[in-house]
């Protein structure tokens, strides 16, 4: 059999690459002879990079010393993939999971060292960026950035803003002269699977600012705020390339850095697709007799844009069936059986959140050995029946 492993990360306990490891280890355990095809997803969160690092063999690990999340040092990395391709992960640079619990506040979180990451690519030859929009700490539309790439901002008193969030509330004034005008001869992809656009009740802080520490009060302020802000945007061509940015979904993906990478000219894609398409998952799913994907929680959010119901999608249009195995399935599973041939939990028996965590990799690997010899045994039913 012929069975393509396409997981998303287990967030919390396990990278898609791992799970996609484990998947294969336990396949192997019981039917050697199957050929098994690792093809670790993402969608332009957390593992983008990593992902993409290990499907391509022409890539370099970048490590950077760049501004985290809470305005200190820190050390990441990022991906160069076909010589001349950057792969930037704002989860890496300005990423929630970077943030304790206790510290979250987009008044104290930037997109600044994002912008940095951006130069250091620029300035090592590459001449096409990807962006994975997914899991930031931030609210500030871009506005740290775009201060890393040049522009400028005062407040009404005529004094230079700062770089955070809380900064936002007092700009009045930008200068993008000194935007850097080696952004000219780059192209920029942000991948992300929202559709939020960056102000309203379906905008960034009405949906996700209090996952990232705001306060209701928070909540109405910063939105006020980006409005205000992306007026100004609009009305300097250098960072406004696109026209409406603000109405276009996805403008609102992490805390508004869509809004600011549309402005640059970046084109918003989906995470699902773009990673699909390069790693040419659907050449891999015609040769395959079986998918298997997979995430940390399964419900009926998989269903809109997520990468496992994207995997479905492309494996049922070549007749592939798709098994669906993650760390937990709730919520209404006959809607997620519309989509997958069978829709499975790595949890068998009761155990708490910690234990399901600490244990996953044990418990993936079992639940495979599982599935595997379900698949195969209906296979062999089917077989002696029809001789």
């Amino acid at each position: 059999m012929n069975i393509l492993l396409a997981p998303d990360s287990f967030k919390g306990s396990l990278t898609s690459v791992q799970v996609a490891s484990i998947m294969k280890k336990a396949i192997k355990s019981v039917y050697p002879n199957d050929t098994v095809l690792m093809k670790p997803m993402a969608d332009g969160g957390e593992g983008t990079v990593d992902v993409l690092l290990s499907s391509s063999p022409n890539s370099r690990r970048i490590p950077i010393s760049c501004t985290g999340p809470l305005g200190v040092t820190i050390e990441t990395y990022y991906g160069i993939i076909d010589n001349n391709v950057a792969v930037i992960e704002v989860a890496n640079i300005a990423g929630l999971v970077q943030v304790p619990d206790g510290k979250r506040n987009p008044d104290n979180t930037t997109t600044y060292g994002v912008g940095e990451v951006i130069l250091d690519a620029i300035n090592k030859g590459c001449t096409s960026i990807i962006i994975g929009l997914g899991g930031s700490a931030t609210n500030d539309g871009g506005f740290g950035l775009l201060q890393a790439l040049g522009m400028e901002a005062y407040d009404q008193n005529g004094k230079r803003c700062g770089i955070f969030g809380r900064d936002l509330h007092s700009v009045k004034r930008i200068d993008v002269q000194q935007l850097e005008s080696k952004l000219k001869n780059v192209s920029i992809k942000a991948a992300c699977d929202v559709e939020n656009i960056l102000c309203g009740v379906n905008g960034a802080t009405q949906v996700y600012g209090r996952q990232k520490g705001a306060s209701k009060e928070q909540v109405l302020k910063y939105d006020e705020s980006l409005k205000r802000y992306q007026e100004l945007i609009r009305s300097e061509k250098a960072v406004s390339k696109v026209e409406n940015a603000a109405q276009i979904p996805g403008s609102g993906a992490a805390g508004g850095l869509g809004f600011a990478l549309l402005g640059l000219g970046a084109k918003l894609v989906s995470g699902s697709e773009l990673i699909t398409n390069i790693l040419q998952m659907e050449e891999a799913i015609k040769q395959s007799d079986l998918v298997i994907t997979g995430e940390g929680q399964s419900d009926e959010q998989t269903l809109f844009g997520k990468a496992p119901a994207y995997i479905a999608d492309l494996a049922k249009l070549h007749g592939v069936p798709t098994l669906l195995l993650s760390g937990s399935v709730v919520g209404n599973a006959d809607l997620l059986r519309e989509k997958f041939a069978g829709c499975f939990s790595i949890i068998s028996s009761p155990l708490s959140l910690q234990e399901c965590i600490r244990n996953a990799d044990e418990l993936l690997f079992k639940q495979t050995t599982q599935i595997t010899h379900f698949v195969h045994s209906i296979l062999e039913l089917k077989m002696t029946n029809l001789m």
